[in-house]
């Protein structure tokens, strides 16, 4: 019994080490790409991102399965940033590469947000609700974040927030069940 009890202890470590890891990289990634965007360097994000981004696949019990959620959740990003533009409530400020779509850095950070969702967030599983809750209230403070240093511009603050609100308060739920049906996610966070 003590040999079990030693090895649940040692993984519940390595899990919690893996998780404060995973959300510390997540806020680095967060601030070098919306600081990058508001400082005329988006491509500092982006390549911050794709480190950060390979390093938890790479760390994954099963990277073909988590590089494709995220590829995934990246798509996903891609249609909703579209959608926000098209609506007109949100400008950003750096690095878009077509007009009408999303620059590059913004789309980073859906890689890097789908990249805790097996991870730091992977404590949301399930709890769907909260998972809304959380979204709904989260996704718009993040892009509030981001327009106070300079990334976006809001264009009209009501429709911006409403919109976000939520847009995320849905896609935060949909996207923690496709990373639990596709890598095999539980809800204490164990792959």
């Amino acid at each position: 019994m003590n040999a079990v009890s030693s090895m649940a202890q040692s993984q519940s470590g390595r899990t919690t080490a893996r998780n404060a890891v995973n959300f510390l990289a997540f806020q680095l990634g967060w601030f070098a790409c919306v600081l990058g965007a508001a400082n005329a360097y988006p491509w500092l994000g982006v390549w911050a991102a794709i480190v950060i981004v390979a390093g938890n696949v790479a760390w994954s019990a099963r990277p073909a399965a988590e590089a494709g959620f995220i590829a995934l959740a990246l798509l996903a990003g891609a249609a909703w940033e579209t959608l926000l533009l098209a609506s007109g409530a949100l400008q950003y400020s750096a690095g878009s590469l077509l007009p009408g779509f999303p620059p590059p850095w913004i789309l980073a950070l859906w890689a890097l947000f789908a990249s805790t969702l097996n991870v730091s967030l992977g404590w949301l599983q399930g709890r769907w609700l909260l998972a809304a809750v959380l979204g709904g209230l989260s996704g718009p403070a993040s892009y509030w974040a981001g327009a106070r240093l300079g990334a976006l511009n809001i264009v009209d603050p009501l429709v911006f927030v409403l919109m976000l609100a939520a847009g995320w308060a849905v896609l935060t739920p949909v996207l923690l069940a496709l990373a639990r049906r596709l890598c095999g996610q539980t809800s204490r966070g164990v792959q």
